[in-house]
């Protein structure tokens, strides 16, 4: 019975929904395979003339979902007449599904061009029974080839096993420029898939909590959905294996990334009781930090110096690291007073204006400057004028680019940063990509084919060609929370949303349109949505109309 069930306490909290394949991409050795197209029942029967695809031994078929999905495909079969009786009475055959997140991965193999299953199996090989519907892959992916190995066979159907979290929309970005619009919801989309039972960076890999990965996607999480559990779950996920006398995932700059996102979760939910419950653990952590600026203003760790890939085994890794500790110990200092901390405070701040800026160097990396202004450590008008405006599209990567558009939007270079996400992350989009990668690099688009064809002769391979360290070629995540950050900027920045108050009470609202006619959309608040329109008139005066709920001071900028 099922009440007497023991029901573990974690609770699954996704849906699953079939999503059908919109086309064949390519095929071998197969028949009929435009009847898998069709929405026909995923259940095997007996007798009858079904519509069927036949797949014979040695064939494949490559299906192309039309957008990244997180799950698996789920097959139904029947048996090949022509194998015979005996045939379908011996040991189970098996049947190949490759996963791609291009059509490149999907031709793929394990060994070639770094494709791994590492986090998740993207090449698998499982037996089947004749007359049966089964499931294969928990992956990312949105193409799929599938292949006959031992023996032929004819196939029902072919859909998508999508895994979602069925939440609503509640933010909005509307503009005159329809790239941006459909940017913002890529933006929404990327991090909406990797809400499964947790936060995690990539769904395809490495579907897991990395704490420092889990801000920018916040950030677009407020900006899209509100509050949402997945983000307390992992934060206390981590919190809860690391004491605070180590470091989170292993590095220093993401327990620095704890504190800050404590900061905004509370600024945007105004929940009070979860802050209470992680005092302990934010006092202890910024007693630490404290620590981490010697009485000559310098900062004094040496180890896990890790802040972003671009600066990674650089000597700016350090200062990047040091603003993250600066950010929060602002933060902190906030949170303490918050919290009846007076003392701590105090320590936070005195460390905090004790840091010695002269001796952060960054020299050009755009990441690391960009960290330095959105930190308060630099000024954000001279780090725009002399690294971020500077060959703009170069240089920049897609976690710390998000701000990168901060810190040029903090400088009143909003129009700047509006062009390097229509060029940059626009490019992706260009590619044929529905969700934003793990990384992207504008020299990699020359002379390369979009990860919805086959690559031709002559062309390069923009998936299978590039990468850098640890996600090189198809190892790359292209489904990445952390390259969301376009959305939560166009909301804040553009159409103007500051929150100002604990749970959102109060908000500011200070739009810049650039280049822009108008721009309207909807905020997400615990008191409900705030609608915001604004729009140009003839004179280029931007004339605003704010709805807000009951609860909601709007405070214009």
């Amino acid at each position: 019975m099922i009440k007497d069930m023991k029901f573990s306490s974690e609770k699954n909290s996704l849906t699953v929904k079939y999503i059908m394949p919109v086309r064949i991409i390519k095929c071998e050795n197969a028949e009929n395979v435009e009847v898998l197209l069709k929405d026909l029942p995923a259940q095997a029967i007996r007798g009858g003339e079904p519509e069927v695809a036949v797949l014979h031994k040695g064939g494949h078929i490559i299906f192309d979902f039309g957008t990244e999905l997180a799950g698996g495909i789920t097959v139904t079969v029947r048996y090949l007449k022509e194998n015979g009786e005996e045939e379908r009475k011996s040991p189970n055959p098996s049947i190949r599904a490759v996963f791609g997140e291009s059509v490149a991965e999907a031709m793929g193999a394990r060994g070639e061009k770094n494709f791994v299953n590492d986090h998740s199996m993207r090449d698998v090989t499982r037996e089947y029974g004749f007359m049966s519907t089964f499931r294969i892959g928990q992956t990312g992916f949105r193409f799929v080839r599938l292949e006959a190995c031992d023996t032929g066979v004819e196939i029902l159907s072919v859909k998508g096993a999508f895994e979602y979290r069925d939440i609503p929309y509640i933010g909005e970005f509307h503009c005159s420029d329809k790239r941006l619009e459909k940017i913002w919801n890529v933006g929404a989309y990327t991090v909406h898939l990797n809400m499964q039972d947790y936060l995690w960076d990539g769904i395809k890999r490495d579907r897991m909590v990395w704490i420092g990965d889990m801000h920018p996607e916040m950030l677009t999480i407020f900006s899209v959905f509100g509050k949402n559990e997945c983000v307390t779950k992992s934060m206390d996920l981590v919190r809860d294996i690391t004491p605070y006398t180590d470091w989170m995932n292993g590095h220093l700059s993401y327990s620095m990334w704890w504190v800050t996102l404590q900061h905004d979760w509370y600024f945007q939910t105004g929940d009070a009781a979860y802050l209470e419950e992680n005092k302990d653990y934010l006092f202890g952590l910024l007693e630490r930090t404290v620590l981490l600026i010697d009485e000559n203003g310098d900062f004094k760790c040496d180890d896990c110096m890790f802040v972003d890939w671009s600066s990674k085994d650089t000597p700016y890794a350090k200062t990047g690291v040091a603003a993250t500790a600066a950010l929060a110990l602002k933060n902190g200092a906030e949170l303490a007073r918050i919290l009846k901390n007076d003392a701590l405070a105090e320590k936070c701040e005195e460390a905090y204006g004790r840091i010695d800026r002269g001796k952060l160097k960054y020299d050009g990396n755009k990441q690391v400057a960009a960290l330095l202004a959105v930190s308060g450590l630099e000024s954000a008008e001279k780090i725009n004028k002399d690294v971020l405006s500077n060959d703009p599209l170069r240089g920049i990567s897609t976690f710390i680019g998000g701000y990168v558009l901060q810190a040029r939007a903090e400088a009143g270079d909003t129009k700047g940063a509006i062009d390097v996400i229509r060029k940059y992350w626009g490019a992706m989009l260009d590619l044929g990509a529905t969700t934003f990668w793990e990384d992207f690099d504008l020299d990699w688009t020359e002379n390369a084919t979009p990860i919805d064809e086959p690559v031709p002769e002559g062309k390069k391979d923009i998936h299978g060609d590039n990468g850098r360290f640890c996600y090189k070629q198809f190892r790359h995540s292209l489904c990445h929370g952390w390259a969301s950050s376009p959305t939560w900027f166009l909301s804040k920045y553009v159409l103007g949303v500051s929150v100002k108050g604990p749970g959102c009470r109060k908000l500011l609202i200070r739009p810049c349109l650039g280049d822009l006619d108008y721009v309207r959309g909807k905020y997400p608040t615990p008191y409900g949505a705030v609608t915001i329109e604004h729009k140009k008139d003839k004179d280029g005066k931007i004339i605003t109309a704010v709805d807000a709920p009951k609860g909601v001071e709007i405070i214009s900028g």
